[in-house]
Parts: structure tokens; sequence; C-alpha cells
């Protein structure tokens, strides 16, 4: 069943076509990963869809009702929700009580978080269960400044999951890793969205990730959808292999590798 449709959906910035006419369907329980070079409008078509940019025009239907002019509040509402590259983070703040305040805002009790962050009982369990959840147990009581790289990118993946989304968009997760610490930290997003049956869609440099945790990739190029496949047909893609690589032919991915 498609849960989001965006229909020739574009968005310009003077002479640069970011998102330039592009329709992509995304089913339910899908995890996709969103692909392409430096520049080729990925981002931009994540921003627009979760409503961090208006396009110049097009649609974007979730769950079947035309959300084109919503707010980044009423589309959290309706089930959308991402993380961010550069981490978005209460630095201040505990990692508890990071997840505390997503969950309060997705209830809308924001404006009494002080006096019932120390007596909501649910709100504790809650974060308490979506920490160990992404195995920052341990880091319950820690600021947000003080976690490695790879915990805060977790975090930061913690908080959008606490919206409870349909749909979860993750732009650049294991950016900024180390190569051992990308397999542990897709690992436990993979393992925590699909056992909770919501919808994923990554964008992504490595495509050692992309071609392990997808089962479906989008190539974007100059803002538009270039080609989009499972990840064998994808990397058996010489125009895909060309504009990621530079080169083509059989095994590109893994000469590259």
């Amino acid at each position: 069943m498609t849960l989001l449709e965006t229909v020739s959906l574009k968005k310009y910035f003077g002479d640069t076509h970011a998102v330039d006419d592009v329709n992509l369907t995304i089913a339910e329980g899908e995890f996709i990963s969103v692909v392409g070079p430096n520049g080729a409008g990925k981002t931009s078509l994540c921003n627009v869809i979760s409503a961090h940019l208006a396009p110049d025009s097009g649609k974007i239907i979730f769950k079947g009702r035309d959300m084109t002019h919503s707010s980044v509040i009423e589309r959290v509402k309706a089930g959308i929700a991402r993380s961010f590259q550069l981490v978005n983070l209460f630095d201040d703040l505990t990692a508890f009580d990071n997840v505390a305040l997503a969950i309060f805002a997705r209830d809308g009790k924001i404006r009494n978080m002080a006096a019932l962050a120390d007596r909501d009982r649910e709100v504790t369990i809650e974060a308490d269960t979506v920490l160990d959840q992404f195995g920052l147990a341990s880091k319950r009581n820690e600021p947000a400044r003080g976690l490695a790289q790879g915990e805060r990118k977790l975090l930061d993946v913690a908080l959008a999951y606490a919206l409870r989304p349909n749909l979860l968009f993750l732009d650049e997760p294991t950016s900024g890793v180390s190569t051992r610490e990308k397999d542990k930290i897709m690992d436990i997003i993979a393992s925590v969205v699909r056992g909770e049956g919501i919808t994923a869609a990554i964008i992504e440099h490595d495509m050692d990730v992309v071609f392990k945790y997808s089962n479906r990739i989008v190539v974007m190029h100059q803002g538009a959808i270039l080609a989009q496949g499972t990840p064998d047909a994808i990397r058996n893609n010489d125009d895909v292999a060309m504009i990621l690589l530079g080169s083509s032919g059989p095994d590109a991915f893994s000469r590259k590798e």
C-alpha cells in the first residue's frame, strides 16, 4: 500500500533545480535509500517532504491526504518525522531529557515540561524504553554534548523515532563516524524501524550501507530521479556507476569498495 507519493514536485533556487519534477512513491514497510552525488537534491527533497522547505509546485500525498501546504507540526502529527545530517540536539540537556522533550512535544505538553518532567511516569518509562532500544540506556544522565559522535547520531534518530512516525527520513545517519561504528549504528536503526513496522528512507553516501540495508534504492542527479530499483539492479546500472563513481562496467562498485 502506498504511504507517500510526490507528484511532479519542484523546488528551484534561481537556476539551480534542487528538486526537478520528482515523482516518488514509497510503500508501507519499505526501507529505501536516496543516493546521489553532492548537490543531487537528496536533502532538498527530504526538506520539501518534511515541510522544512516549501515546494514551488507539485503535490505531496501522505496516507491519501494532500499535505503539500501543511506545516512541519501538521506533518509530524500525520506521521512524518526526520533526523538531520548535523545532529539537532539540546546539548545542555541529558540524553533522557532530550527524548522526554520530544515525547512532550509530540503529546502537546511542551509548555508544562519543567513541571511534568519529574512527575509524568508514562513519559519517563517511554523515554527510558527509547534510550534502551537505541543502545543509549547507559548514557541516560549524560549531557548530549558529552556523547561520542556515533551516540549523538543515534540520539538524534531516537528523538525522531520518539515522535512515533509512520515514515522516518534519516539524513546521513552514519556521516562523521568510523567505519566500524557504521554497521553498529545501522544495525540498531534497522532493528528498531523494522521491528516497529516503520517505513524508513535514508539519505546516504556510503554505498556499502546502502546496499546492505535497503530493499530499494532511489538515485538522484541534478534534482531528478535518475534510476531506482533493488540493490542488485542499481549495482549493475552503468549510468548510476558513472554518476556515483566516475567509472562503469562489471563490478564497478566492487572495485570501488
